[in-house]
């Protein structure tokens, strides 16, 4: 996908065609649909700056129903977009949940342009489960993974699905979904 003018957009565009469009992630229909994914356009240009907003999201997570914001996407376009410096700092994503207390509530998922699974080529297919436009900070409940995961058949085999679907597709084919008009 090649970024556009507005972040939240393509963000928005991704998680419709992609995630939702392709089923990579099966738990995410529902929570688009009853329009309780918050959009979080970061200015932060440091990895600092970046850090205390997520804080300030996960405080606002935890305080608020899940009926009204369920899961928060940060996308933050002007830090951390070397992936190396990214998967770093997803250790201090993590010391903050810890240290915020919210270890076993809250979680951050995430995903990048060049995302790259260890022992995989930078070009491998299967990146592209965890590839979004922009560097992107998933904030999640823990209870409602729990339950999604419950209420879905063999949760086990979503990877597995998910890989055989973005070899079959190709990278011409991802590139399609964002360049076609659905």
């Amino acid at each position: 996908m090649v970024p556009g003018a507005d972040p939240i957009a393509d963000t928005r565009l991704w998680l419709e065609r992609a995630v939702i469009g392709l089923n990579l992630c099966p738990f995410a229909k529902a929570v688009v649909a009853k329009d309780q994914v918050r959009f979080v356009l970061s200015d932060a240009t440091t990895p600092e700056a970046l850090l205390e907003e997520l804080g300030e999201e996960l405080l606002r997570l935890r305080d608020t129903s899940a009926a009204e914001i369920d899961t928060t996407l940060i996308v933050h376009p002007r830090v951390l977009g070397d992936f190396l410096e990214y998967n770093d700092f997803l250790d201090e994503a993590d010391g903050l949940v810890e240290a915020l207390e919210l270890d076993g509530v809250l979680q951050v998922a995430s995903f990048h342009p060049d995302y790259q699974f260890a022992g995989t080529a930078p070009d491998d297919i299967g990146n592209y489960t965890n590839r979004a436009p922009y560097p992107t900070l998933h904030l999640l409940r823990e209870d409602s993974v729990a339950r999604a995961v419950e209420a879905y058949p063999e949760p086990d085999s979503i990877i597995d699905r998910n890989l055989g679907t973005l070899e079959t597709l190709g990278h011409a084919g991802w590139a399609r979904l964002f360049t076609e008009a659905n």
